[in-house]
């Protein structure tokens, strides 16, 4: 799908297309929304007809055979385009992925190795034979895996095979930091000061933060993703701080060299979309807004930006098309950069790829990236000048991930899907909108209406930012998270006015669900007569937040009557209990909700507003016999270190009998290659260890013990 997602960022979970058979996710996996091209392009307006018109001309001659050296979503999106442009498609999977949807949607698929990425997807040599079988004549290699590869441009070269990407010269200089940042200045693209070099130690590290003045920034030089960076503020997390990023960036890259350079406080970070040609010709095509971040790992992203005004627009463009050009730069990239409040601008890096977040751009611009991609590669000319290109709308994407929200706004979360179901219901899902209160709007009612049971995702996260007042006057920066929730983030904070609409649609469900057992009993054929009990009005007892509400119901065909603590509202709905999602009308308020369980003790989960509310309904009189039943007592853990996630102990910092004080190191848990420590909760002396470097951990294993 080349639109704005409602979900992205990954690439598992696009094989499991809406059917109840459960599907495994990959550890902190994104799960993706929108598949479809022409649909993009229908719901993005036509947003610009001279554009859109030129997208297919059938005289131009290009591939007649692509390979996709990719998986998922963004395999599905190029092969959409290649469908467009009549060329035929190779699938490569590994065996675990036979059966996923860009499999089956390419014309050819050959296996590449078993289920790790390292024996299958980054296998070169499997790729490279999976090429010469089908005798596809390019490559496309999608965004992650070998997609910034220059060994696997170079291997393609010699091969006569096309590299739908920019050349190796160009993979090299703008995948290093260290050289990028040289070749940027010396294209007189503005810079962060910092240190040019390599740093060879902590010690060294510490000098140089000192040098240049804290706060600092300690990136890996091949590093992306926001993976391999720390801040510094201090020579204790300067320390700490290239511990982390080099074992990061060794992990993720194969290469710890690490840089430094000043901290820019509050910045944004805005990207410029390139276009570039073989033929010396360069584009850029307007700015995305991506400051909602979490880890350095982008969130949120929309286009245009609220912030940037058309003369910035244009410098930063001329910039980026400057550092496009000086690296002879031949496809689609984006040049990232920060901004601080006065909208100065320095260069951060360039990735020599597609982006996950390219779909918002298309959308106000109108131009399919992908096809440009394979044009380029073909060595057809830009067929547009600067000057063609538009920002027609609004656009915004949000990456719904398989995390947990409410631990550091996002850790890994693992499980097994039930139930996943898209929002391509809804108009214009593609949350494009001819301005951004439109876009938003459409965004929420899509969240609302997606459905993902079986793992943990961000959903209640992504619906509260795009809401929040700062976000919606474009109040943000890359701190909008913990400046915005400083003690973690806790899901939505009911209003009275929503509290009492939350417990009016828990008790009016409550109420259906009893009434539906009572049809069904009355239509068993049971040889005992049942007495129907003639029921009025419902008076229950709800807990919410460790609050109890008295609430009284009655029922009139599909409206509830409800009035909670002094308050009365009629609440509408078709009351189709075995659907998913249940729209309900709360005195002219249209409300979207997912009932996820109702358990025969009363609790009922709701996610209501994006997030998902325990409640307790218990009957009147049941509330009050429930007084004499004997509460769980809650298990004192402050003895105990388990693990807030799933992942690979990397490093274990204690051992048994070895006093430690709170908030020390006591192991290092990689998850999705990002290195976390894990600290003592209080002061104390280890009695035992149950974890060593290398181990495989769950969510709540236990890792260490305190006496």
């Amino acid at each position: 799908m080349a639109a704005v997602w409602v979900g992205a960022a990954a690439l598992v979970a696009a094989g499991w297309r809406g059917r109840r058979s459960p599907h495994r996710l990959m550890r902190g996996a994104a799960l993706w929304t929108l598949k479809d091209v022409p649909h993009y392009s229908r719901q993005c307006l036509m947003v610009s007809r001279s554009l859109c018109s030129a997208r297919c001309d059938s005289n131009e001659k290009t591939f007649d055979k692509i390979l996709i050296a990719n998986r998922g979503e963004i395999a599905c999106r190029v092969i959409k385009t290649c469908k467009k442009m009549g060329i035929k498609t190779v699938a490569i999977h590994s065996d675990v992925d036979a059966s996923s949807v860009h499999v089956k949607m390419a014309d050819e698929a050959v296996c590449v190795g078993p289920a790790p990425t390292s024996k299958s997807y980054l296998n070169m040599d499997a790729i490279m034979e999976a090429i010469k079988k089908t005798g596809a004549q390019a490559v496309h290699p999608g965004y992650g895996f070998l997609s910034e590869n220059r060994e696997f441009a170079k291997c393609l070269a010699e091969e006569d095979v096309i590299f739908i990407g920019p050349d190796t010269h160009a993979i090299q200089a703008m995948g290093d930091k260290i050289e990028s940042k040289l070749l940027a200045k010396k294209a007189k693209v503005n810079t962060i000061p910092g240190f040019d070099g390599v740093v060879k130690d902590a010690d060294e590290a510490v000098r140089i933060a000192r040098e240049i003045g804290y706060p600092v920034m300690i990136k890996a030089s091949a590093g992306g993703g926001g993976k391999g960076m720390r801040i510094a503020w201090d020579d204790e997390e300067t320390r700490d701080g290239f511990r982390f990023s080099s074992q990061e960036a060794a992990s993720s890259f194969g290469d710890d060299r690490l840089l430094i350079e000043k901290f820019i406080d509050n910045p944004r970070h805005i990207e410029i979309q390139v276009l570039g040609d073989k033929h010396g010709n360069a584009l850029w095509l307007n700015e995305r807004e991506c400051s909602i971040q979490r880890r350095n790992q982008k969130v949120v992203e929309e286009a245009p930006s609220i912030f940037l005004d058309s003369e910035t627009r244009r410098a930063m463009g001329e910039q980026a098309v400057a550092l496009a050009k000086a690296v002879k730069y031949s496809s689609a990239g984006t040049v990232e950069f920060l901004v601080d409040s006065k909208k100065n601008f320095y260069f951060l890096e360039m990735n020599t790829r597609l982006q996950v977040e390219h779909p918002v751009t298309e959308c106000i611009t109108g131009l399919d990236l992908v096809q440009e991609m394979i044009r380029v590669a073909k060595g057809y000319p830009l067929r547009h000048k600067q000057a063609d290109i538009p920002i027609n709308g609004w656009a915004v994407e949000c990456r719904v991930y398989a995390e947990d929200p409410y631990k550091s706004f996002g850790l890994p979360s693992i499980g097994r899907l039930s139930q996943y179901q898209e929002p391509i219901h809804l108009p214009g899902l593609i949350t494009y909108g001819s301005d951004r209160t439109e876009a938003l709007k459409r965004m929420e009612d899509a969240l609302d209406n997606y459905v993902i049971r079986g793992v943990t995702h961000n959903i209640a996260l992504l619906r509260e930012v795009i809401i929040n007042s700062r976000f919606i006057k474009g109040d943000i920066n890359t701190k909008f998270l913990s400046d915005v929730y400083p003690d973690g983030f806790k899901g939505h904070k009911l209003t009275e006015n929503e509290r009492n609409q939350l417990l009016a649609i828990a008790s009016s469900l409550f109420v259906a669900s009893q009434l539906r057992a009572q049809r069904f009993l009355e239509h068993e054929n049971s040889r005992v007569p049942i007495i129907k009990p003639q029921v009025a009005t419902w008076e229950l007892s709800i807990k919410l937040h460790d609050e109890v509400h008295a609430v009284v119901a009655s029922n009139s065909g599909p409206t509830f009557s409800v009035e909670v603590d002094g308050s009365k509202l009629n609440v509408t709905s078709t009351w189709n209990l075995a659907s998913p999602l249940l729209s309900v009308n709360i005195d002219g308020t249209e409300r979207t909700i997912q009932c996820l369980s109702r358990e025969a003790g009363g609790t009922m989960s709701i996610q209501f507003l994006g997030t998902v509310y325990k409640v307790h309904i218990l009957t009147k009189l049941a509330a009050e016999l429930n007084k004499f039943m004997l509460e769980k007592v809650a298990e004192d853990t402050s003895s105990t270190l388990r693990s807030p996630m799933p992942g690979v102990v990397v490093a274990v910092s204690v051992k048994p009998g070895d006093m430690v004080a709170e908030g020390q190191e006591i192991c290092v848990i990689e998850a999705m290659k990002m290195q976390n420590s894990m600290t003592a909760g209080k002061t104390g002396k280890v009695k035992l260890v149950h974890c060593k470097a290398g181990d495989t951990v769950g969510e709540g294993d236990l890792l260490v013990e305190l006496e």
